[in-house]
């Protein structure tokens, strides 16, 4: 039993815009948002998802990570291939519902990612997480 491993999405040109965003907050925040992702890499074939409150589907095989850093809630929304964890997209998140248009970036980013993942020549995702390269 292997576990799966976090990636960030990484676009095009070779931006990753979730680690962009997660290395702009303070230490603290970036802490407890590397926390829930490292919670991503314990998982494996026998849990295949985190529990609520720490994940919840939100569209499909899309899935949001929950980062808590005092009275801050952060958001990532991702999805599994095969032993990967890909993570699509962050934001604040300041309503109860999630907007349409940031559930939209994320299926766009999946679309992308799965059609550079099966092009050749390819180059692998880099891992997420505090030991990331």
């Amino acid at each position: 039993m292997s576990s799966f491993q976090a990636v960030f999405y990484r676009d095009a040109s070779g931006r990753e815009p979730v680690r962009e965003l997660v290395v702009s907050l303070d230490a603290e925040a970036r802490s407890a948002i590397g926390r829930q992702i490292d919670r991503l890499n314990l998982l494996s074939d026998s849990t295949p998802h985190l529990p609520f409150p720490h994940s919840s589907q939100v569209d499909g095989e899309l899935r949001e990570l929950r980062c808590h850093y005092g009275r801050d809630l952060y958001r990532i929304l991702y999805r599994r291939s095969e032993r990967l964890v890909v993570l699509l997209y962050i934001f604040a998140k300041r309503s109860a519902r999630i907007d349409p248009r940031e559930i939209r970036i994320a299926h766009e980013r999946w679309e992308d990612f799965k059609a550079r993942m099966e092009a050749q020549p390819r180059t692998p995702p880099r891992a997420a997480g505090y030991d990331a390269p």
